[in-house]
């Protein structure tokens, strides 16, 4: 942390983070602090430990007791899960990259499926009570996303797509300072890349913090700056993204080799 600045200015601080799952080490000695506010990128292969290290930013895996590890979110080192919660939005990849959670989802509307996202359950349940703040809120979440036209329509009638921007106005519904988004493109055709993508600019532009976990070059947006590279568990490279997405570095991380393309803000690999 700078000098002079807030705890409350940064969403997250790890030191000496080792994160086991089951009998294997996943993790290692992991150090990173990111700014509430500030656009990341982390950028690796398959089975580097990106979704490990996003559980771990929202406290759905702990780290390994060791002398030196800490754990600060928001400034703070110990939370009632339900409360912080309420300060990130999560998106994550899904086996196809595009469920609601639960067997009722199907036969949920738009809207419904917004509003469950208070109680992180999959349809409105009879016993669960919901405010009309709560219902504009999710009203407001959808129209960010310019979703609000999927209100009353059911999930199961849904595309990929258009699902994408439901799972993406649950997250939001708590107005979050700072949004997690696990392989965001993951199962959408290109349309549906090109359309979440201008809406996560949108978000960004709107003072939304963004931690988008990618392999593909195409889903860091112009406006993040900041890249982090990972392999084998550990951070490998962290800094400007002008630095960092080079044909040479990006060779190296996925061990083959990379070509890079550039149309206007955007950049491409093959």
């Amino acid at each position: 942390m700078a000098a002079g600045e807030s705890e409350e200015a940064q969403f997250l601080d790890l030191r000496e983070v080792n994160v086991a799952r089951g009998d294997r080490i996943v993790l290692h000695g992991v150090n990173l602090s990111i700014r509430a506010g500030e656009h990341v990128a982390i950028l690796g292969p398959n089975g580097c430990g990106k979704t490990t290290l996003i559980m771990a930013m929202t406290c759905q895996v702990y780290p390994i007791v060791r002398p030196g590890m800490m754990v600060r979110i928001f400034g703070r080192d110990r939370w009632d899960l339900t409360e912080l919660r309420k300060h990130f939005g999560v998106v994550g990849a899904g086996p196809l990259g595009t469920e609601l959670p639960g067997e009722r989802t199907a036969v949920t509307s738009g809207l419904d499926a917004v509003i469950a996202g208070f109680f992180s359950a999959s349809t409105l349940w009879p016993n669960l009570i919901v405010t009309e703040e709560m219902r504009g809120c999710a009203a407001e979440a959808l129209e960010r996303m310019e979703a609000s036209h999927l209100a009353s329509q059911l999930v199961s009638e849904m595309s990929a797509g258009e699902k994408r921007r439901i799972l993406i106005a649950r997250a939001l519904v708590h107005r979050p300072k700072q949004l997690l988004l696990d392989e965001p493109s993951n199962a959408l055709d290109l349309a549906a890349q090109r359309e979440l993508r201008e809406t996560l600019r949108r978000l960004a532009r709107e003072g939304t913090g963004l931690v988008l976990v990618t392999h593909h070059l195409g889903d860091i947006l112009p406006e993040i700056e900041r890249v982090i590279l990972m392999s084998g568990g550990r951070i490998v490279a962290d800094g400007p993204r002008e630095e960092l997405l080079t044909v040479q570095r990006l060779s190296e991380l996925f061990n083959t080799p990379v070509r890079i393309g550039r149309d206007e803000e955007w950049l491409h690999s093959w």
